[in-house]
C-alpha cells in the first residue's frame, strides 16, 4: 500500500505539498497540484482518513452504533442515514454491537480515540455513565441517556391505533406480546398506547413480555399459546415478533386472520415475498433516519435542540392479518 511519501516522490514535490493539495488547503502551483493529483491516481494512494481528521480537528466521519445489522429496520435506517450523510460530504462509520455492552463500550472508546464529528446510534444497554457530551450525539428509539436527544415514531399512538384496527377487525380479546428492555425505551410506549386504549375502549386484553432479548424463543412462544390460547387479536412489539408468532401459530392450526387477528409494528414485512402480508404500523423510517442526521449537524455546530425527545408520526397499513 502506497504512504504519502511514495506519492511525494514521484511527484518531485515534499510531503508537506502532498497534503495541501489532498486537503485543498495553502496555496499550490497549478502544475505542482497536477503532478501530485497524477501520482495519487498512479500510486492509487488512499489517504488515511482517520489521521487527516485528527490533524485538521475536524472529521467528516459520523458512526451509526446498531445492535446489530441483520434487522431489516436497523438496514433500512442505516441506509437513508448513510444517504443523508453523504449528501452533506459526510463519511459513515458502522459499528455492529450485536446487542453486547462491551462492545458499545469499545466502539464508544475507539470513536472518541478517533474523533468521529458524532453519533448516531442504538442501544438496548445501560451505558449511560460511558456516554459523555464531548461528541455530539442523536440516539434512535431508546435513551443512551437523559442528556442525549431521541429520535422516534409515535410508539404511544401506534399501541392505540394497533388496539383499534385489532377490534374493528372483530377481535374481543386482543393480546400484546413484547419484550422488556433494561433501561428505558420508546419502544415501551407501544404496550402503553395499548393498554390505554384498551381501558379507555373497556376491552378485555392481555399483556405476555419477557426480558429483552429474549434468548430462548421456543420458551418464549410455547408458553405464550398454552397460557393465552383463547386470544383473538395480538399486537405484537415488532413485525419480526409479529412474523415469529404466524409461523408457529400456523403450525399449531391457528389460522391468521380467520382465527386470531394479527398486527405488528416497524412496517418492514410488506414485500410480496412475505405470505401473509403482515398489516403493521408503519414506522417513517427515512424521516427517522434523515430527521437524526439534520439533528446531528446541528449539535455539531454547537447549536441546541428545543426538545428532549422527537416523535414522528405513524401509519397504520392494512396487510392480510387483520
Amino acid at each position: 500500500m502506497s504512504s504519502i511519501k511514495d506519492v511525494a516522490m514521484l511527484a518531485g514535490v515534499g510531503v508537506g505539498t502532498v497534503s495541501r493539495v489532498i486537503n485543498n488547503t495553502g496555496a499550490v502551483k497549478p502544475e505542482t497540484r497536477s503532478k501530485v493529483k497524477a501520482a495519487i491516481e498512479q500510486l492509487n494512494y488512499i489517504p488515511n482518513e482517520v489521521a487527516r481528521n485528527f490533524k485538521m480537528q475536524k472529521s467528516k466521519m459520523v458512526a451509526l452504533m446498531l445492535p446489530s445489522i441483520w434487522n431489516p429496520f436497523f438496514s433500512e435506517l442505516a441506509y437513508y442515514i448513510e444517504d443523508e450523510l453523504d449528501r452533506e460530504g459526510y463519511k459513515l462509520m458502522l459499528c455492529n454491537s450485536g446487542g453486547k455492552p462491551e462492545k458499545e463500550f469499545y466502539y464508544l472508546d475507539m470513536l472518541r480515540q478517533n474523533k468521529v464529528a458524532g453519533i448516531l446510534g442504538i442501544t438496548y444497554n445501560d451505558i449511560e455513565n460511558s456516554v459523555t457530551t464531548e461528541i455530539p450525539i442523536i440516539s434512535i428509539d431508546r435513551h443512551f441517556s437523559k442528556s442525549i436527544t431521541c429520535v422516534t415514531s409515535d410508539n404511544f399512538e401506534g399501541g392505540r391505533l394497533a388496539l383499534r384496527e385489532l377490534v374493528k377487525a372483530g377481535a374481543s380479546k386482543p393480546a400484546f406480546m413484547g419484550s422488556i428492555t433494561s433501561v428505558f425505551s420508546e419502544t415501551m410506549n407501544r404496550r402503553e398506547g395499548f393498554v390505554h386504549e384498551a381501558k379507555t375502549m373497556g376491552i378485555e386484553h392481555v399483556i405476555y413480555e419477557m426480558p429483552d432479548p429474549v434468548e430462548d424463543k421456543d420458551t418464549y412462544y410455547n408458553n405464550f399459546f398454552a397460557l393465552h390460547r383463547d386470544v383473538d387479536g395480538v399486537f405484537a412489539i415488532t413485525d419480526m415478533f409479529a412474523a415469529e408468532y404466524i409461523d408457529r401459530a400456523s403450525k399449531l392450526g391457528i389460522r391468521v386472520p380467520e382465527d386470531v387477528k394479527v398486527i405488528g409494528y416497524d412496517g418492514i414485512q410488506d414485500h410480496p415475498y412475505f405470505h401473509p402480508i403482515l398489516s403493521t404500523i408503519r414506522q417513517p423510517v427515512e424521516e427517522m433516519a434523515r430527521t437524526s442526521v439534520r439533528l446531528l449537524f446541528r449539535k455539531i455546530e454547537g447549536q441546541t435542540l428545543e426538545r428532549e425527545t422527537y416523535h414522528l408520526p405513524i401509519i397504520f397499513r392494512q396487510g392480510e392479518t387483520t
